[in-house]
């Protein structure tokens, strides 16, 4: 369990804060971005949770997901010890990312089929889902460019580009599993 007894330190004011180690960097780090990310992504699903209560497979999906995505941030703040052992630090695990592949196919199975692309939009829940899925995307990005130059372990890669694929599905399942989609009508409004 973690305990936070006082919330304001006053080390952030230079410009700095400590990754999970210990090890300080400036906020402008890639690490710090990757995570910073991960926790947009969180926040905007906690939004989207607000408009699934009545769905209680999307519902509880999504809630394990937010406490997947503090698992994920803790990875991502936590650098690899050179010699960390199995276990040492929270990391994400491909079973995590098989699970959402697992719910990702579950959904899907019950959409009507995509005719086109799709616009953000229709439910709410839907549309805080696509936004969702935009932040997320941008976590992935974040992360990729920290593994480019520092390690980071494949499945918190897998993971986020996973919790995209499952995001768009969401939301489809969200607009009446795809009948209520807002579709993209290419050049529908350009004038002659």
């Amino acid at each position: 369990m973690v305990t936070l007894n006082r919330i304001y330190t006053r080390t952030g004011d230079g410009g700095r804060t400590r990754l999970a180690d210990g090890s300080e960097v400036a906020k402008t780090d890639l690490r710090v971005a990757a995570y910073g990310a991960v926790d947009e992504t969180n926040a905007c699903l906690g939004l989207a949770r607000l408009h699934t209560a009545q769905d209680e497979l999307l519902h509880g999906i999504l809630l394990r997901i937010q406490n997947d995505l503090f698992d994920l941030g803790a990875d991502l703040a936590t650098p690899p010890a050179p010699d960390e052992a199995d276990g040492q630090a929270l990391r994400i695990l491909p079973a995590q990312v098989a699970r959402l592949e697992s719910e990702i196919d579950t959904m899907n199975a019950t959409l009507s089929p995509l005719r086109s692309f799709i616009l953000p939009g229709g439910s709410p829940a839907a549309a805080h889902l696509h936004l969702a899925r935009t932040v997320c995307r941008r976590a992935e990005r974040a992360a990729v460019a920290l593994a480019q130059t520092a390690p980071v372990g494949e499945p918190a890669l897998h993971y986020l580009n996973r919790l995209s694929d499952l995001l768009f599905v969401a939301g489809r399942r969200a607009n009446a599993d795809g009948a209520d989609d807002v579709l993209w009508v290419p050049g529908a409004h350009r004038e002659a």
